[in-house]
C-alpha cells in the first residue's frame, strides 16, 4: 500500500506531536496484524464489484479495518492499482474482457485468484423480441430503431462489440450507442415500460436480469463465447501489508445464485445509494456462508 504523507514544518514540541500522531494513523494495524486502512477500488457501473465490494468493506470494517470505497473508470483503476495509490480492486475480469489492462499492467498487480467463474458477456433483448440470434439482427435492425445500447466506450464489452460482434454480424449499419452502463440501464427501463423493443450489451452476472423480461441473443459465430473469470487483484505490496485479508480474498468464492441475492437487494430492492444497511441485513440473513469467509 502506498503511504500517503504531508509535509510538515516541526516547530517546537507540538508539531513534533503532530507529525508523531500522523505517523502513528498512517501505520495503524488490525489485532491480526495487518495494516488498518485500506482502500479498495470499484469500477464505476459495474454493479458485481459494487456489491462484492460493499460485502468485503462490511466485513472487514467489523473486524476493525477501515477500507474506503474509491470509484473510478477501469484504467484510472488500474493505473492506481500499479502505482499502490489503490490497494486492492475485486471486479477484473479475464481472459477477455480486460486483456488489454492486464497486458499494460499485469506485471505491476498481483492476482489474488477468481471468486466467480460463470460469468460472460452477452447482447440481450426484450424478451418478446421478434429474434433469437445475433445471426437474425442485421435483417431485423429497423425492428430495434437500428441501435444497439451499450455501456462505457472504453469498457472491454464496447470493445469485444466493434472488433468481434458488430463486423462478424454485419451489424455495422446499426448504431453502436455508448454512454454508460448507467445510460444503457436507463434505456431498457423505458423500453420495457413503453413495451418496445431494444438491444443491449449486457454481462452476466448483472442484476438486470432478475429485473427486466429480457433475454440473450445466441451467438452461433462464438464473438462472445468464452467464459469469464472475475478475479481480485492487488497491489504488489498487498499481501505484505494485509497478509490476513489477502488469503481470506484468494479463498473468496461466490456463485451466480449467491450474487444475484446480494444485487436483488441492493440494486433491485431498494432505490438509494447507501448500501450499508442492505448489506448488513443480507449478511445477516446469509450469516453462515458469511462467516465462512473469513473462517
Amino acid at each position: 500500500m502506498k503511504i500517503r504523507t504531508k509535509s510538515f514544518i516541526a516547530v517546537g514540541a507540538v508539531s513534533l506531536l503532530a507529525l508523531s500522531g500522523c505517523a502513528s494513523a498512517e501505520t495503524a494495524t488490525v489485532s491480526n496484524g495487518d495494516n488498518a486502512n485500506m482502500s479498495l477500488a470499484v469500477f464505476n457501473g459495474w454493479d458485481e464489484g459494487i456489491a462484492v465490494s460493499e460485502l468485503w468493506k462490511a466485513i472487514l470494517d467489523e473486524k476493525g479495518y477501515n477500507v474506503e470505497l474509491e470509484y473510478a473508470a477501469e484504467a484510472p483503476v488500474y493505473s492506481g492499482l500499479s502505482t499502490g495509490d489503490y490497494d486492492l480492486s475485486m471486479d477484473i475480469w479475464l481472459p477477455d474482457t480486460h486483456a488489454s489492462y492486464l497486458e499494460e499492467y499485469g506485471d505491476d498487480i498481483v492476482d489474488l485468484g477468481a471468486w466467480n467463474t460463470e460469468s460472460k458477456l452477452t447482447v440481450a433483448v426484450n424478451a418478446d423480441a421478434p429474434i433469437d440470434s445475433l445471426a437474425e439482427l442485421a435483417d431485423n435492425a429497423d425492428l430495434f430503431s437500428n441501435r444497439i445500447v451499450g455501456i462505457e466506450p472504453g469498457s472491454g464489452l464496447n470493445q469485444a462489440m466493434e472488433e468481434r460482434v458488430i463486423p462478424t454480424y454485419g451489424l455495422d449499419g446499426m448504431d453502436n450507442v455508448t454512454s454508460s452502463t448507467a445510460g444503457m440501464l436507463s434505456e431498457l427501463t423505458n423500453a420495457t415500460d413503453n413495451g418496445d423493443n431494444i438491444v443491449v450489451t449486457l454481462w452476466e452476472p448483472h442484476w438486470a436480469y432478475g429485473a427486466f423480461p429480457i433475454k440473450n441473443l445466441e451467438d452461433p459465430e462464438g464473438t462472445l463465447e468464452n467464459i469469464e473469470s472475475i478475479h481480485s487483484y492487488g497491489s504488489t505490496e498487498f499481501e505484505a501489508d494485509f497478509p490476513q485479508a489477502a488469503e481470506w480474498i484468494n479463498n473468496f468464492e461466490m456463485d451466480l445464485d449467491t450474487l444475484y441475492s446480494l444485487e436483488e437487494e441492493m440494486f433491485v430492492n431498494y432505490d438509494g445509494q447507501d448500501y450499508a444497511p442492505i448489506v448488513a441485513q443480507w449478511i445477516e440473513d446469509n450469516q453462515e456462508y458469511v462467516d465462512g469467509l473469513t473462517s
